[in-house]
């Protein structure tokens, strides 16, 4: 996977990076949501908006490592107060909207 842009991540993207063998259309469906989840949580936290986001490559990891996760625990949400290190190390570095 060669993605560096966070507008450029797919449903594809995602499920070969959880190296899903055999992606069903269900699968595919529910990729796409932890995706939307997943990029409007990154901009929700960091401030930036999704184009703005895209001079960022390492949020690509982000994305991908909260929709591990969703996949991981089948939930459509983020557990703020559970965040993995790499995921809050990595958008605080980028955060803009400090109130």
């Amino acid at each position: 996977m060669n993605v560096t842009k966070l507008s450029e991540l797919t449903a594809a993207d995602i499920a070969e990076y959880l190296r899903l063998s055999e992606v069903t259309a269900e699968d595919t469906n529910s990729l796409t949501t932890y995706l939307t989840i997943a990029k409007s949580y990154i901009v929700q936290y960091t401030g930036y908006t999704l184009a703005e986001l895209d001079a960022f490559s390492d949020v690509v990891q982000v994305a991908l490592i909260l929709c591990q996760d969703m996949y991981d625990n089948r939930s459509l949400y983020i557990e703020k107060s559970n965040l993995n290190y790499v995921v809050e190390s990595t958008l605080d570095s980028h955060r803009i909207n400090l109130l």
